[in-house]
């Protein structure tokens, strides 16, 4: 188009070239048509999204060139009617609508008029693939699936040991009572230790994380996650502790710490063959002096292809055990605090998981 054509909407003039050629900028797709619905410009996103050349779509009517249907089949266009419906409407921000193919796609429409509830002068849609929001909804879909699978075992647990001992107490001796209540007790923990997983992937996700950050003892704290795996039936021989001396003074969220290494600990162990090192040293980066905390396994290690998965949500070893969730939220924990995660081949086999704390509270 020549350049002394000119595009006026709500009074507002300016070159179709120029504007044709800013649309081809955008990151989005951009069909624009006439007040009688005539194709009038595609820019090259658009065409990217919808697999169609803009000379195929230019010169059509926007209900053969774009035909937007909604989920139940029916035509958008019957449904929007910018031509024929009322003047007040000026479009409709972004709904999931599909082609005739199935394909979904992220539509917004604004309508252009003269003046207030004028006559149409414009239609302006903009498109956005889905496959974004696809990936959320899968993502969605995974956890709600994680979430019925961890919940329902320790809940049919404290279901059958609780009605058990309500309708049989009088059968059962003081010692299988107390193994019982015992049993009912650890499934309760772990639902809770779910629940507290489930509510820290949603304060990351949304950047609502909060640290209170003190200074703590490495040492101290190693050596309590030690005598918890022991109190679990590990053999103490089966852990080594080594805290560089300038290295034992951390600042962090003593609650969030302990998350951190339970997390870390409890993959050591499940994951490797018995021995699980533990350390702590200086380190300086290229974000500062800070110490960093190393647990290392002695099993079969991860592929370094996979270590970038390592820390998203719902990644399993090889025991496909657990929620998925663990590393994700070590990784939370850390990067909050102002830290970083990261995962290797320990020296003498095995994996080793770094993560690094700021010598300065964040």
């Amino acid at each position: 188009m020549a350049d002394s054509q000119t595009f006026d909407a709500d009074a507002h003039t300016f070159p179709v070239s120029a504007a044709f050629a800013a649309a081809d900028l955008l990151p989005d797709g951009l069909v624009t048509a006439g007040p009688d619905g005539t194709v009038a410009s595609v820019n090259r996103r658009a065409e990217q999204i919808l697999g169609s050349a803009s000379a195929q779509m230019e010169g059509r009517h926007l209900r053969e060139a774009l035909p937007l249907e909604t989920r139940n089949g029916e035509s958008w266009w019957d449904v929007a009617d910018p031509w024929s419906g009322l003047r007040i409407r000026t479009g409709h921000r972004e709904k999931l609508l599909q082609l005739p193919d199935g394909r979904e796609l992220l539509v917004t429409a604004s309508y252009l008029r003269a003046f207030k509830a004028g006559p149409l002068t414009a239609v302006v849609v903009g498109l956005r693939d889905a496959e974004g929001r696809r990936r959320t909804e899968l993502d969605h879909a995974a956890l709600i699936s994680t979430i019925a699978h961890e919940l329902r075992s320790p809940l049919t647990g404290i279901k059958g040991f609780s009605s058990t001992l309500l309708r049989r107490w009088d059968l059962f001796t003081e010692e299988q009572r107390l193994t019982m209540l015992a049993a009912v007790d650890a499934d309760a923990d772990r639902l809770t230790r779910l629940i507290t997983d489930l509510l820290d992937v949603s304060r990351i996700d949304a950047g609502r994380l909060r640290i209170h950050e003190v200074p703590l003892s490495v040492r101290e704290i190693l050596r309590r996650h030690v005598d918890r795996a022991v109190a679990s039936d590990r053999d103490e021989g089966d852990f080594t502790i080594a805290v560089d001396d300038d290295a034992d003074e951390i600042y962090a969220d003593a609650d969030r710490l302990d998350q951190v290494l339970a997390n870390l600990v409890d993959n050591a162990v499940r994951h490797g063959s018995g021995k699980v090192d533990l350390s702590a040293s200086i380190h300086e980066g290229p974000t500062g002096r800070g110490v960093l905390i190393s647990v290392r396994d002695d099993g079969a290690g991860i592929p370094a292809e996979q270590r970038r998965a390592v820390f998203s949500r719902f990644w399993h070893g090889p025991s496909g055990s657990g929620t998925g969730l663990g590393l994700y939220i070590v990784k939370g924990i850390v990067e909050a605090h102002g830290g970083w995660a990261e995962i290797d081949d320990a020296p003498a086999g095995g994996a080793v998981v770094r993560v690094f704390f700021p010598g300065e509270p964040a």
